[in-house]
């Protein structure tokens, strides 16, 4: 597998720009998930001098690489080719050759089979570097006003409703902001779904086109949300879910004892009252007092 020779070069403006060699490797770069604009030039710089660029869909991926001036071939890697094409960029690698992948839109290996050729790659001793840029479900989560410290991408629900639900009910206890994506002829179901498993009080936001001419945030609770959808016309567009975590519950004034002194236990004072607070959503400072005044009791 050999990509084109010539002039490896990339166009900013009015200004083309000689690309650099690249070391062999495999390099995940990501792609903007609407706004060409979004691209970096790291991103550029790497698609413009790889061997072989590994695309998901060539047509779409034409579409970045011609805005840029990039003259490169493209072959297809995509769920249904993994099989056949990943040995030919293995062996592309193993031959000293650099190849870039990139998906139709956003992070690599988000919610598509490049996880595969990665761990290919890296049983085979092969160098494997990231070319970070946008992703749907970190644009959407640092939007959506949820929680962001913890957060769990769980990719599309299944279609059939059972299993929908099974897999929600098994997302019900998890600490963390949940991000989905969803089709939007399904939006309306999923919502209802999450409703009946998760509970309709739970914060939650959808983003729409993000990035794109008509963009869209629509935050609420699940309740709101799902009543809105359900009412509406289909919606148009990617969609990514954002849900936030489930009210922490008000602890016992005993329990709270027992995890300050369990904490307190293995690490100072401080500390153990900060990660009490983390935990209970308590202050930091009452909870650090009323630890002194445990650890005083005779």
């Amino acid at each position: 597998m050999t990509g084109e020779t010539g002039k490896r070069s990339y166009v900013v403006g009015q200004t083309e720009i000689a690309a650099r060699p690249l070391e062999p490797a495999l390099y995940l770069v990501a792609t903007p998930i609407g706004n060409l604009a979004d691209i970096t030039l790291r991103a550029l710089e790497t698609l413009a001098a790889a061997d072989v660029v590994a695309c998901e869909d060539t047509r779409v991926s034409r579409v970045l690489l011609d805005r840029y001036g990039i003259r490169r071939r493209t072959t297809a890697y995509h769920e249904h080719n993994a099989g056949e094409a990943g040995p030919k960029l293995i062996a592309a690698l193993q031959a000293g050759q650099s190849v870039a992948l990139i998906s139709d839109a956003g992070t690599p290996l988000v919610s598509d089979p490049g996880y595969r050729l990665v761990g290919e790659a890296l049983d085979h001793g092969i160098r494997v570097v990231p070319i970070p840029g946008p992703s749907a479900p970190l644009a959407a989560l640092t939007a959506s006003g949820l929680p962001s410290d913890a957060f769990l991408f769980a990719g599309f629900l299944p279609v059939k409703t059972g299993q929908r639900l099974t897999r929600l009910e098994a997302l019900k206890a998890v600490p963390a902001t949940l991000i989905f994506f969803e089709s939007p002829r399904r939006l309306a179901e999923s919502l209802g779904a999450m409703v009946q498993a998760l509970g309709g009080e739970r914060k939650a936001a959808i983003g729409r086109e993000l990035t794109k001419t008509f963009e869209e945030m629509r935050t609420g609770t699940l309740q709101v949300l799902a009543d809105h959808y359900a009412a509406a016309d289909t919606p148009k567009g990617e969609i990514v879910v954002c849900v936030g975590p489930a009210e922490a519950k008000a602890e016992e004034p005993e329990d709270i004892d027992r995890l300050l002194l369990s904490l307190a236990a293995e690490m100072p004072a401080s500390k153990a009252a900060s990660e009490a607070a983390k935990m209970t959503g308590g202050q930091k400072q009452a909870l650090y007092r009323r630890l002194l005044e445990l650890r005083d009791r005779p």
